[in-house]
């Protein structure tokens, strides 16, 4: 598991209205780390130049400073159109220091309106790594986004480029050459070009969609480290959904892809939502920061230069095949709860609550009958893993119009999808109500510990609805804890998981606001729903949520949160999910590809996991509470 985290002080740079030539956007920056400090290139763009394009705004390259990776000043222009293959534009820089000499590429536009024709790869020499005197075109046919190794692989100077961007099929390409100056031959790249899709990596996961290359790789312990663009549907058939992704090649062989991420990083904040071009973040550089740190340097909504940063060993854990269970590792007994007999779970059983009272694991999960009626049965288990008792009756079953089967016969309804807290010596069971007629409703019901732990399970309270009534409201966890003698209550609305404050739970009163604790990022493994898993588990002040999050394509995953004290501010949110379905008993079942958790307990270091795999039986997955917080913290 990783985390990407922002710079608060977003925007790094933004146009200047008094300098003309970036008035309009200052974007897709180009960081190298000196010891002085950092030394940024990026692209400018000034408004229309009404004597060369006067539709478009001229790009140049400009030059800034930074004593502290933070504060830019000093902004000059270093590159600005002199020849004829870049007479109208100079874009998207990337920088290198190869063998004490800095190389700057850039996409140089040679014609208006751009075209196929006229964007290729040009490339600025500075040997005394300040003065870009020399310059050359590289690439005689349409291409973009060149970015040379800091360093020779096997002998050879290597590169990375987006071939035919303009002219599909594009792809992102490696080439390797003797030396440098090669990579301004046409005899050189006539060679290369014959057999051009030969040398791409195949990281597009479809036709349609596009991969352009991100930042100059940089040598790590385990291999290259490559960010990049990826954009779903770029050449058509859906909204164009522009992320960032990170991939691992071979040290010795970059055409060996060890390892990939989903999107970790999308459009979320204001300055990435709204600017020349909106929705966008692109990235374009990385620098290894302090204490185990990647920095990435990206551009937003075409306009701003920004920065984020990753732990360099967790994002390479997530990079290494060798490690699938992500952060979570199964039982060996999973599944450890399956349909059994022919009564009130012998149809399925999942989604599990759970909680630690005396020494002992009290499994609350959802069954299924014949008639898909839910009700909530019960195993136990010192180890938490071995189920030492499961009850042969359900200790909560419908007894509400609420939750009575009032649509088919064979129609879903009943008592979903349990939650459980202990608060002072009352157990707060939350739970998704249903008739199979009307929308969901989020219920709630309380037990006395000690008639828990006697099993007198006729002693639940008299449910109430806690939702607003005629709204989709599932996925009801309590914080198991007052905040200023308020209970929190945690429940999905739509695709976003929300929060009120509930000054007692015993008036009846239902929940009337949504505030907002997080919701989908479109375009992640949680773009479409979040929700949260089991109730928030205090660490210190503040409190982790596990939260479940459902892709595009329906897989349900898991993924960590680290909440403030008052347990509505994120402080944390994992890029990548923690758990996610790979068994056949997770894929495959009443609904494929599914993880999902109601409850976890810790005990000492480890976090013990409850999930149901596939709405169809019940496993547990077992963490390192200081591996988890070490990400998030």
């Amino acid at each position: 598991m990783f985390v990407i985290r922002r710079e608060p002080r977003n925007p790094l740079l933004s146009p200047q209205r008094e300098h003309p030539w970036e008035s309009l956007a200052t974007f897709n920056p180009s960081v190298i780390r000196e010891k002085e400090g950092w030394r940024m290139y990026y692209r400018a763009l000034s408004n229309p130049v009404a004597l060369v394009a006067p539709y478009a705004g001229q790009s140049t390259i400009g030059e800034a400073f930074s004593e502290d990776g933070i504060h830019f000043h000093s902004q000059h222009q270093v590159l600005v159109p002199s020849e004829s293959w870049d007479a109208f534009g100079c874009e998207d820089p990337r920088a290198t220091v190869f063998e004490g000499v800095t190389y700057l590429s850039y996409t140089a536009l040679g014609g208006f309106p751009f075209s196929k024709d006229n964007i290729k790869v040009g490339i600025a020499v500075a040997k005394d790594g300040i003065n870009f005197t020399t310059r050359h075109l590289v690439t005689p046919f349409n291409a973009k986004a060149f970015a040379l190794f800091p360093e020779r692989v096997g002998g050879k100077v290597m590169a990375i480029l987006a071939v035919h961007t303009d002219e599909p099929p594009a792809e992102m390409c490696l080439v390797a050459a003797d030396s440098v100056e090669d990579f301004w031959s046409p005899d050189f790249w006539k060679t290369w070009y014959q057999n051009w899709q030969s040398h791409k990596l195949p990281l597009k996961r479809d036709d349609k969609d596009h991969v352009e290359v991100g930042s100059i790789p940089i040598l790590t312990e385990d291999g290259w480290l490559m960010l990049y663009s990826y954009i779903e549907h770029y050449f058509g058939g859906g909204e164009r959904v522009f992320s960032v992704e990170a991939a691992l090649l071979d040290r010795d062989d970059p055409s060996k892809i060890i390892g990939r991420t989903e999107s970790l990083l999308v459009p979320e904040e204001i300055y990435e939502h709204y600017g020349v071009v909106p929705d966008i973040v692109f990235p374009t550089s990385t620098t290894f920061g302090d204490t185990d740190r990647l920095d990435i340097w990206y551009g937003a909504a075409d306009t701003v230069c920004a920065k984020a940063s990753v732990k360099i060993p967790d994002l390479l854990r997530a990079l290494d095949p060798k490690r699938p269970a992500r952060t979570f590792i199964r039982a060996e007994q999973n599944p450890i709860l399956k349909a059994q007999g022919s009564s009130f779970e012998s149809c399925l059983v999942f989604n599990p609550a759970a909680i630690d009272l005396k020494g002992s694991v009290y499994i609350l999960y959802r069954a299924m009958d014949a008639v898909n009626t839910s009700t909530v049965g019960l195993a136990i288990s010192k180890d938490g893993v071995t189920i030492d008792e499961r009850l042969p009756q359900p200790i909560y079953a419908p007894r509400e119009d609420f939750e009575a089967k009032l649509g088919s016969s064979t129609g879903n309804s009943g008592c979903e999808d349990p939650r459980i807290v202990r608060i002072d010596d009352t157990l707060y069971m939350t739970y998704t109500a249903y008739d199979g007629v009307h929308a969901p409703s989020g219920a709630l019901t309380t037990i006395s510990v000690d008639d828990f732990l006697a099993r007198k399970f006729d002693r639940w309270s008299k449910p109430f609805l806690l939702t607003p009534e005629g709204v989709d409201d599932k996925d009801l966890a309590l914080l198991p804890g007052k905040i200023d003698g308020n209970y929190l209550l945690y429940h999905r609305i739509s695709s976003r998981i929300c929060a009120d404050l509930v000054p007692n739970l015993v008036s009846g009163k239902r929940v009337s606001r949504c505030i907002e604790i997080m919701g989908p990022r479109h375009g992640m493994w949680d773009g479409v729903k979040v929700g949260s898993a089991g109730p928030p588990i205090q660490v210190g002040d503040n409190w982790l949520m596990i939260y479940h999050g459902v892709s595009h394509h329906g897989k349900y995953r898991l993924g960590a949160a680290l909440l403030d004290p008052s347990g509505t501010s994120v402080l944390a949110r994992t890029a990548d999910p923690v758990f996610e379905p790979l068994e056949l008993y997770e894929k495959e079942g009443e609904i494929p590809n599914v993880v999902f958790s109601c409850g976890a307990i810790v005990r000492d270091d480890k976090i013990y996991l409850y999930y149901g795999g596939a709405d169809k039986v019940i496993g547990v997955a077992v963490g390192s509470m200081s591996h988890i917080l070490s990400a998030l913290q």
